[in-house]
């Protein structure tokens, strides 16, 4: 046991309490006469001088007599975690964890252990522990118990396993990303004995459920350096076992507008995004972006180019993402911007006419992390301004036009004022007129004046049924030709 802790820098330690919900349920402890530790990542972090997220207690009272010093408590599970109720003052009740010193048996699904049975001693229960950065233990004193060196691997930035890394990996299957992802977010090295483990049994992740492992990527990609990890899942050989779709652009060369093969592109608009701190989809949207040039290439060499890989990357990124059990409103964002993040932005070409369908097309509440989606586009592919003059231009567009009508909803008038001035009945006309008052609206956002359009209305509503269709219809149609052809011919332009 030692005294905490014998590595940090005295100068530039900040002062950092332990929650008095904790202290309180450890203090009991003790005064029953048990013994009480802080363990595993909230010890880690706070000699990191990191903020814990969670403060988890350990102790050799068994779940019973944990409730018998704390009657208020909860102990609903198999694990010998009891939720105790206090009451510190930091708020109205806080509910603190404490769980029984505990040894596990086999791991027949590589995941859960078979059973799970208590031990006697804290470092039984740091022995079972996944990396010795985490087999750490610290009492209210800031003693800490450290049998398997986790104090010197945080001190030399080391990832290494408790005991025999392979035992653990295949204990555990989930501690092979669990590695990369404390590598990519404590920005470590992970020990080269552990690292060989992990590429030994990489497979064993296809026991584990998709959304443990999904999980597990997503805490990755909020790390700062999410590209790092990326990086060694790909090298470790993780990475076909999550996502290998991305295996595809690995020494797949791309054109005279980039120097950087498909994969190297997509980790590099990763990190931009990550060092950004941009939201999740944005990141997730930058590991995905370019997920269909492998398919769509066409030619070799400088002049090889990808069109419609946009389209390719979508159809993609719904699959993979479905695969991997995100939630629908995430896999939905995340294809629309791998669909829309070829987007012009020329001046010489951008219309506000053009601009306000574009933001039709994408949503108001998604243009800003379709933006920033471009920038990690362009630093991946080694521009050194992430916003030019153009993208600047755009934004400035974009802006102006933000008060104009891009939606049925934003026309001065309704379905009710046809149904009143042209005196109809409900019916698929009523909308046929909506579409097409929006797209004569677009062009010309000085159209959507009330008088004006109500005049409109009486016009259209003499034509017949189908003729109204087929110009709603031919509406639709032309804006987005007009605009897929700008689009088009800049993209040709760039080999894209």
């Amino acid at each position: 046991m030692e005294h905490f802790p014998k590595f940090r820098d005295n100068e530039k330690e900040r002062a950092m309490e332990i929650p008095k919900a904790v202290i309180e349920v450890a203090k009991g402890l003790k005064e029953a006469g048990f013994e009480a530790y802080l363990v595993g990542g909230c010890v880690r972090d706070f000699l990191l001088n990191k903020e814990p997220n969670d403060w988890d207690l350990t102790t050799n009272a068994r779940p019973e007599q944990i409730q018998e010093v704390f009657p208020d408590s909860v102990y609903e599970n198999s694990f010998g975690t009891v939720g105790v109720k206090t009451r510190s003052g930091e708020s109205d009740t806080a509910l603190v964890e404490a769980t029984t010193y505990r040894l596990e048996g086999k791991y027949t699904d590589k995941r859960h252990p078979d059973e799970i049975t208590f031990a006697k001693t804290i470092e039984e229960d740091l022995a079972r522990r996944d990396f010795t950065i985490n087999a750490l233990a610290m009492d209210l004193n800031h003693k800490i118990v450290d049998p398997f060196g986790g104090q010197e691997d945080l001190k030399n930035k080391m990832i290494r396993a408790v005991g025999d890394p392979e035992a653990r990996f295949q204990e555990d299957a989930l501690r092979l990303m669990r590695a990369v992802r404390f590598m990519a977010k404590l920005n470590f090295q992970i020990d080269p004995e552990t690292e060989s483990a992990i590429k030994k049994h990489a497979g064993l992740l296809e026991f584990i459920a998709k959304e443990r492992v999904r999980d597990e990527l997503s805490k990755m990609l909020m790390a700062t350096d999410a590209a790092s990890g990326i990086r060694k899942m790909q090298e470790s050989g993780l990475l076909k076992f999550v996502m290998p779709e991305l295996e595809e652009g690995v020494g797949c060369g791309q054109n005279k507008h980039h120097i950087y093969d498909v994969f190297e592109h997509i980790v590099r608009a990763l990190d931009y995004s990550a060092r950004k701190n941009h939201p999740f989809e944005v990141r997730l949207a930058a590991l995905l972006h370019d997920v269909g040039k492998p398919r769509s290439k066409e030619g070799d060499g400088p002049d090889s180019h990808f069109y419609a890989h946009q389209t390719i990357g979508e159809k993609m990124a719904l699959k993979m993402l479905d695969r991997l059990h995100f939630s629908r409103d995430v896999i939905e964002r995340v294809a629309l911007l791998v669909k829309e993040h070829m987007f012009v932005y020329d001046p010489e070409s951008v219309t506000p006419a053009g601009v306000r369908r574009l933001v039709r097309r994408v949503g108001p509440e998604n243009m800003d992390n379709l933006l920033l989606l471009r920038e990690a586009d362009r630093i991946g592919s080694g521009v050194p301004k992430a916003q030019p003059y153009r993208l600047r231009h755009l934004k400035f567009l974009i802006e102006k036009v933000s008060k104009d009508p891009i939606s049925v909803k934003m026309l001065k008038v309704g379905g009710q004022d046809i149904l009143q001035e042209a005196g109809m009945e409900p019916g698929p006309k009523v909308g046929s007129i909506l579409s097409i008052l929006l797209e004569e609206v677009l062009d010309d956002p000085s159209l959507n004046d009330r008088g004006l359009l109500l005049i409109r209305i009486k016009d259209l509503a003499q034509m017949e049924s189908k003729k109204l269709e087929e110009m709603a219809k031919f509406a639709k149609k032309s804006a987005n030709e007009a605009q897929n052809r700008i689009d088009e011919e800049i993209k040709k332009k760039y080999f894209v």
